[in-house]
């Protein structure tokens, strides 16, 4: 080791003469004019190394910025089933006119199907958008959030569909499984929880 010194800040070996530190770019005694000490007959190992510390990319998507992304949501399904409602209705409203057609319950009817239409679409679209490759619904995109699974990867959509109709759960009780997400560590509702998915910022 003869020739050698290391730096006084992170340990790091250096040639004799080295101006800066190999490692951490710090001026050495030979910048500043001193004349660095060799140490030959410590080993390097005995020095503290460097401490890194891993970069926090984004975060969780907390309680308030899911409920924007979940009315943005609420409002593209409701656009989309509303012609069946429509449709229904105005058959309800013409029978009436026509006394033909029992226009109430065509009505009660297609209010029916509007409702199924919504929760079987709303399935679907949130299924198979948060297993895709863009993991997030049109409202998470918007609100730059993702869905994945608790080592950030993309889930599958039968984990998309499973968190999904845990959601239900987290209604019961006064919706308190959707206000878990302001308190819990990741920022999980009991539906993250059960079907082990994180929301993350993008």
């Amino acid at each position: 080791m003869n020739g050698m010194f290391f730096c006084n800040k992170c340990g790091a070996q250096n040639a004799a003469g080295a101006q800066f530190c190999s490692r951490c770019g710090t001026a050495t005694a030979a910048a500043t004019g001193g004349v660095p000490t060799a140490v030959p007959s410590q080993p390097a190992a005995s020095y503290p190394a460097p401490v890194y510390q891993a970069a926090v990319h984004g975060g969780y998507g907390g309680f308030w910025i899911r409920v924007v992304a979940a009315i943005i949501d609420n409002v593209i399904l409701r656009v989309v089933v509303a012609p069946v409602g429509l449709i229904f209705g105005g058959l309800g409203f013409a029978g009436g006119l026509l006394g033909g057609l029992p226009h109430v319950g065509v009505a009660l009817l297609g209010g029916g199907l509007t409702f199924v239409f919504f929760l079987f679409g709303k399935w679907l679209y949130e299924a198979f958008m948060e297993s895709s490759s863009y993991q997030a619904t049109l409202g998470k995109m918007i609100c730059g959030l993702r869905v994945t699974d608790l080592n950030g990867n993309r889930i599958s959509f039968e984990r998309a569909t499973g968190r999904y109709f845990a959601k239900f759960l987290s209604v019961m009780f006064l919706g308190f499984g959707f206000l878990m997400t302001g308190f819990t560590e990741r920022k999980q509702g009991l539906h993250d929880l059960l079907a082990g998915t994180l929301v993350r910022k993008s």
